[in-house]
């Protein structure tokens, strides 16, 4: 059984694949925080912008089969089209993402892309892999195709993930999960703390959230 949150054809927002059309996943639940407001002092991540309790979000659902859930996920795509991308996300989508329903995805035509925790192994078969470390949170994927840290997180600075094998390596300046976008000054302030980081060590570059600017999901 898989349960979603939400499914939903969007533009990617973030890292290497920003602005690609994409059909977004998101799986419920999370192993780092619960996602209701009581928990959140006390989460491993305790930032996080995002509804992932339940199904009940736009085209969510419970689906028996890998093949039910990828068959709900193609009916986004637009009809008669190539380079198919769906975007596996959650909350933590490898507490359910498995190889049958990638193998599902590919049937159908689609790259499979994951964003994780990387506190989970990751199954075989992933097309693209961004890996995004939280705090205090031990990290067991040693190779990804994308390292895209929220920054700044005393817990979880950049130096600490050295040894992870990335293609490419992104900071995303931390938001305030409370306040509304266009009054954050705390993510302002991050976004210059993160740009100043990239300035130093060009290895890393600056990600911003697109869909947040263009208004989109």
């Amino acid at each position: 059984m898989y349960r979603v949150k939400e499914a939903f054809y969007t533009l990617q927002g973030e890292g290497a694949h920003q602005g690609r059309p994409a059909v977004f996943c998101r799986f419920s639940k999370c192993n780092l925080w619960t996602g209701r407001e009581k928990d959140r002092a006390g989460a491993v991540c305790n930032f996080c912008d995002t509804d992932f309790i339940g199904v009940d979000g736009q085209n969510g659902g419970k689906f028996a089969t890998a093949e039910e859930l990828a068959d709900h996920i193609l009916a986004f795509w637009p009809p008669e089209q190539d380079n198919r991308f769906v975007v596996c996300t959650g909350g933590e989508p490898l507490l359910q993402l498995d190889e049958p329903l990638i193998e599902a995805f590919h049937a159908r035509g689609f790259e499979v892309a994951v964003e994780t925790n990387g506190t989970l192994p990751a199954p075989a078969g992933i097309d693209w892999l961004c890996v995004s470390p939280k705090g205090r949170a031990e990290v067991v994927i040693t190779e990804c195709d994308e390292l895209k840290l929220v920054y700044p997180q005393p817990e979880a600075p950049p130096e600490r993930f050295s040894d992870i094998r990335a293609g490419r390596h992104y900071l995303s300046p931390m938001a305030n999960p409370l306040v509304r976008e266009g009054n954050d000054e705390q993510k302002r302030r991050n976004t210059q703390l993160a740009m100043e980081y990239c300035m130093r060590h060009p290895k890393w570059r600056l990600s911003v959230q697109l869909h947040k600017i263009l208004g989109i999901d």
